[in-house]
């Protein structure tokens, strides 16, 4: 989860930085520069935008339907969601790179790229909704950082023991998930100079190697309950 919170964070930042000014996973930036458009305040496009929010709600609602459907005839869905963000992720870098190359086309995006890539995001939206990770929603960290902060304030010391282990492993995850995201938006802001196409192939890259590592588990809520014993 730390991973994909990282990539989010790249994928945001080569997005605003190198396709238009616009965000693919933090839709509520989107919401507000659909209305600065509407209000004639900026130079703000009211079409990508649009198509970022309504590409993001369509894979929000395929990837839910998707993943309910896999989950009734008991298949394993996290690593296939994956594998579909990185195939997303990956054609909406390779349309990007044939219609530019290594520029950086901030004012004239590729609109099918970014509909790829907001789909992709759509995707793990409703993955994280799913899992369910406490903490840990990959795509943004404003209550994660508000949850840690709160936590730290009013019970800064950790008990010892057995008592502590929740607290500890709760600090853990909003604290992964902030560094995750400013990680992840360095990352991206350091690649958006070699062209979209290219950096959103790097990050597909990445996607895929964790679909495909086995390193992740089903979800506990998902899993099968153990058998009886005899």
């Amino acid at each position: 989860m730390t991973v994909l919170t990282v990539v989010a964070g790249a994928v945001d930042a080569i997005t605003f930085l190198a396709m238009g000014r616009v965000f693919a996973a933090l839709e509520t930036g989107n919401v507000l520069f659909l209305t600065f458009a509407l209000a004639g305040s900026g130079q703000v496009s009211v079409i990508r935008p649009s198509v970022a929010l309504v590409t993001f709600a369509a894979g929000v609602a395929t990837a839910s339907f998707a993943i309910r459907a896999l989950t009734a005839r008991g298949r394993r869905w996290f690593p296939a969601a994956l594998a579909t963000e990185g195939v997303l992720l990956a054609i909406g870098g390779t349309l990007d790179l044939l219609r530019h190359g290594t520029g950086s086309p901030a004012h004239d995006p590729d609109l099918i790229a970014l509909a790829a890539v907001t789909l992709a995001m759509g995707v793990r939206s409703a993955v994280v909704l799913r899992v369910a990770v406490p903490g840990m929603p990959t795509l943004l960290i404003q209550m994660s950082l508000v949850q840690l902060v709160a936590d730290v304030s009013t019970a800064p010391r950790v008990p010892d023991g057995e008592q502590g282990v929740p607290r500890r492993l709760a600090r853990t995850r909003l604290t992964a998930t902030v560094c995750g995201m400013f990680a992840g938006g360095t990352l991206g802001a350091l690649m958006a100079p070699w062209g979209a196409g290219r950096a959103l192939l790097v990050v597909a890259a990445v996607v895929m190697a964790l679909a495909l590592s086995g390193v992740h588990a089903d979800p506990p809520h998902h899993r099968p309950p153990p058998a009886p014993a005899s």
